[in-house]
Parts: structure tokens; sequence; C-alpha cells
């Protein structure tokens, strides 16, 4: 069983970074694909970033292209979102998730973040950090 924590989410404004970070307690990530997801209060949940076990391969929704940055630390004990230039609509509660298995492809991970049905294969997921962005 892999327990997810999510950190670093916070009020900012308009135009503003956040990095929020994905951790697991007792095992590294450097083994698991990651993906984020996010939640905003009357909609469904949608998938925002998703990353590969050899760090390389990511994607990424349209909405936060050339915005959001998915990484890992070097140390293996995190996956980080990375927020550039937060719009108001980015206002959600953010989720991390993990695949209980590397996937076979990286298709995966970029159906999974686009509403296909690998998203079903996500296995561990974290309760969330909060992010408001408003002036």
């Amino acid at each position: 069983q892999v327990q997810l924590v999510e950190s670093g989410g916070g009020l900012v404004q308009p135009g503003g970074s956040l990095r929020l970070s994905c951790a697991a307690s007792g095992v590294t990530l450097d083994g698991y694909a990651i993906a984020w997801f996010r939640q905003a209060p009357g909609k469904e949940r949608e998938g925002v970033a998703c990353i590969m076990p050899n760090e390389f391969d990511t994607a990424y929704i349209d909405d936060v292209k050339g915005r959001f940055t998915i990484s890992r630390a070097y140390s293996g004990n995190a996956v980080y979102l990375k927020m550039n230039d937060l719009r108001p609509e980015d206002t959600a509660t953010y989720v991390c998730a993990a695949y209980p298995r590397p996937p076979d492809s990286s298709y995966v991970c970029y159906d999974s973040i686009h509403g296909g049905v690998h998203s079903q294969m996500l296995r561990f997921w974290g309760k969330g950090t909060q992010v408001t962005v408003s002036s």
C-alpha cells in the first residue's frame, strides 16, 4: 500500500506561482508513474499532468501546457507540480495518484489525464492540497 501526501497548496494572486509536492511514506516514488488531478467545487475531477517512471515522458492537458511542469525530485522521494502564471480558474483541490505498477506505455499516462479508461488503473490516491488563485 502506497500512501500519498500532497503539500504546497495555498492562496496566490493571479499570475503567481506555486509548487506542489506529492510524497509517499515509506517508499520512494521513482518507480511509479504519477498523475496529478484537480477538482473545483461543483465540477468534475480532471487530469492535469502525468509523469512516467523514466521522468522523461510527461503529459499535460492543453489548459496547463506551458504553465505547469511535472518533475521528480532528484532523491526520488517526491513528484512536483510547478505551476506558473496561475489563473483564477486553476482554483481547485489538487490530488496526486499512482499506478500500482509501471504502465507499459506512456500513452497510459496521457490517456489517464484526458478522461480515458486508463485512469481506472490508478490505485493509490492522496487526499489533496487546496490551491486558491484570487486577488
